[in-house]
């Protein structure tokens, strides 16, 4: 059986489109996916349309070279906790930015139940103004 770290682990270490199927496979339909407080996705999505409609369209048409590039992993049984940085380009401004993230997701069964995110938003936020 494959561990909620390997699970996790998938959806930020293989090719793009890897990670999105292997998120998508994980996610159900009430999975509570919450984006932090100043971020320009802030709220709290609810299944995988909100979930990819919310942020991850939004990413890919937004951001030009979009990452979320994990460097740490905690588990603890049913919650894994990812750690890492973000970047890209706002394409609206060609502002880069990088920021620091934390993932925390809670899994039952194998599937995401939640997850939380904690993220530098200030360097983000930055990225939407123009030079």
């Amino acid at each position: 059986m494959t561990s909620n770290l390997d699970l996790i682990r998938a959806t930020y270490e293989g090719a793009p489109q890897d990670n999105g199927r292997n998120l998508l496979a994980l996610l159900t339909p009430d999975t509570r996916w919450t984006e932090a407080a100043g971020f320009p996705y802030a709220g709290c999505y609810i299944g995988p349309e909100q979930i990819l409609g919310g942020v991850f369209q939004r990413l890919a048409t937004e951001w030009e070279n979009y990452q979320a590039r994990a460097h740490t992993y905690l588990a603890d049984g049913d919650q894994v906790a990812a750690f890492g940085v973000y970047s890209g380009i706002y394409r609206a401004t060609g502002v880069a930015m990088t920021a620091s993230f934390a993932h925390l997701y809670r899994l039952d069964n194998g599937k995401i139940v939640s997850m939380e995110q904690v993220v530098d938003s200030h360097t983000v936020r930055q990225a939407l103004l123009p030079a």
